[in-house]
């Protein structure tokens, strides 16, 4: 019995997934269904205008604020979001990017 109520909870799974395929592609090709469709802009952030006050590249101003080079590069195209500290910490470069590098240990220029 227990065998049996796995295949039909497959099979109905298999057949979800393959009425919500039918559906993308018929999205896709400019037919009407009952999709939900919701467009994501991604906004801005000031990451990028910090790094460049520091006069810093991706990869160095990623290793100054300890974050990935992957996520400097995601936040700069607006595909992702500083989090709460990572966004507080951009504020600051921003208002006081020389007194960052002093508080964090690098040399200030510029």
């Amino acid at each position: 019995m227990e065998k049996k109520m796995k295949t039909r909870r497959s099979s109905r799974l298999a057949g979800d997934i393959r009425a919500s395929l039918h559906e993308a592609l018929d999205h896709a090709s400019g037919k009407p269904t009952g999709a939900v469709v919701h467009d994501v802009t991604p906004h801005d952030t000031d990451a990028r205008d910090a790094r460049q006050m520091l006069g810093l590249s991706q990869r160095e101003f990623a290793a100054l604020i300890g974050t990935g080079v992957g996520t400097v590069r995601k936040w700069e195209l607006g595909t992702r979001q500083p989090s709460g500290a990572a966004r507080a910490l951009i504020t600051v470069i921003k208002a006081e990017p020389k007194a960052v590098r002093r508080a964090l240990g690098k040399e200030a220029s510029g």
